[in-house]
């Protein structure tokens, strides 16, 4: 059986790519930070369309525990798969937070360093010895780091999500060797629990949001979901180092 690693999967883009990797056939190793019940619905919801998973904590702004974390990996392959290598990873965990260029704290710009950038580069260069030769990685980015959905708030946010795209190009390039391919899915507005729930406290958004977008609507999270689960399956077989805008048309 395939495995794969979803970092942040307790809620929305995480929580729909595990459910739709499991609904492939994949186990599925999934993250959480803050949110254990979030996690503990993800894993029913797999369990329930008959597939496997384990819930492993995981703070991605803290580098120092990767190795912790690493050993974990290796018991939950060994304990409940009977393997000691993955197949795919999702670099999903993150955090929003809208700041004005001249508001943007040196505390905040730094958070989303550790988190949306410093993390991920070091996860997988943690993770990448257990990852089996073949594999495939998927790197959660935005599309307020592309031309087409560049809004005000978000200079120091989508500085990163760019710096992971860049990331993006240099992993597929590196990890090519031994046949791994490495993508990112640039999401537009996605209803999330990002940014402290933001469509739930102000719901009068949304509309506006629609009406940018070509479709007519904001997205869901199995939108980017079943994108990111099509990446790392066999149909994504021959694409690599590519940033796919799955945004419904924002901005168009």
């Amino acid at each position: 059986m395939r495995v794969a690693i979803v970092t942040g999967a307790s809620s929305g883009i995480g929580q729909s790519a595990a459910i739709q990797l499991a609904k492939r056939g994949s186990g599925v190793i999934l993250t959480y930070g803050n949110n254990h019940s979030g996690a503990l619905e993800t894993v029913e919801s797999i369990e329930k369309v008959g597939g496997t998973a384990v819930a492993l904590p995981l703070d991605v702004g803290r580098s120092e525990t990767f190795p912790a974390f690493r050993a974990s990996v290796v018991a939950a392959l060994g304990d409940t798969w009977h393997r000691d290598t993955f197949d795919s990873l999702v670099n999903n965990a993150g955090f929003a937070r809208m700041a004005m260029f001249e508001d943007t704290s040196e505390e905040l710009f730094d958070g989303f360093m550790r988190v949306l950038l410093k993390g991920p580069f070091f996860l997988t260069q943690t993770l990448l010895p257990l990852l089996a030769d073949g594999g495939a990685i998927v790197n959660t980015s935005s599309n307020s780091a592309l031309p087409s959905g560049l809004e005000p708030g978000y200079s120091a946010y989508a500085s990163m999500k760019g710096g992971l795209d860049v990331l993006t190009r240099y992993m597929a390039k590196e990890f090519s060797s031994r046949g791994i391919r490495v993508n990112s899915v640039a999401p537009g507005s996605t209803r999330t629990r990002l940014a402290d729930n933001a469509f739930e406290r102000f719901p009068e958004v949304i509309p506006l949001l629609a009406a940018k977008t070509a479709l007519g609507r904001v997205g869901e999270p199995d939108d980017i979901g079943m994108v990111i689960a099509t990446l790392l399956s066999e149909e994504g077989r021959w694409i690599t180092a590519q940033n796919i805008e799955v945004a419904g048309g924002y901005n168009l």
